[in-house]
């Protein structure tokens, strides 16, 4: 059976696309999807290394700044929301500081005041991330704050519970 000359060169249009759409999907940086800035706020990306089992592993952030403080535990006043990228379902957080502190009313005669890092106090849900290392973790903060993180691993042991 002989193939026409339009098969033919459709087929070979087809083949040399999906070879571009392929070679250019390997160059996109999923960052770009992601807008590159916010009024008043600073991006910050963190990009985790892949490891062998990213489902026993767990992304804490740590959100806050380092400040002068008393003897008081102080904390931030604020939030932290999570955003959907438009178009990509990809997660994005968002960082609002208000104006004052939480702190405790201690009396802290004679002692001087230290530097300490004041972070924002978030709900477990909240400071905690899945860890994914083929899409960064996106935080988009104040100028004058700082975006930490800490990864956590579970231990390879179990316990089994006893049944009273």
């Amino acid at each position: 059976m002989r193939q026409s000359p339009l098969f033919t060169f459709i087929t070979s249009a087809l083949v040399v696309a999906a070879g571009l759409t392929s070679a250019a999907a390997q160059d996109t940086n999923p960052l770009d999807a992601y807008p590159a800035h916010l009024p008043k706020l600073q991006r910050h990306v963190i990009q985790l290394p892949a490891t062998d089992n990213e489902a026993d592993h767990q992304v804490e952030l740590i959100i806050g700044k380092e400040e002068r403080v008393d003897c008081n535990k102080t904390s931030l006043l604020g939030s932290l929301t999570e955003h959907s990228v438009q178009g990509w379902g990809y997660s994005y957080y968002q960082v609002a500081i208000q104006p004052g502190r939480m702190s405790t009313k201690m009396a802290c005669l004679h002692q001087a005041k230290e530097k300490k890092f004041v972070s924002l106090p978030l709900a477990t849900a909240q400071r905690f991330v899945r860890y994914n290392s083929k899409l960064p973790i996106v935080v988009y903060a104040p100028k004058d704050i700082d975006v930490n993180y800490r990864i956590w691993q579970a231990g390879t042991t179990t316990a089994r519970a006893e049944q009273k």
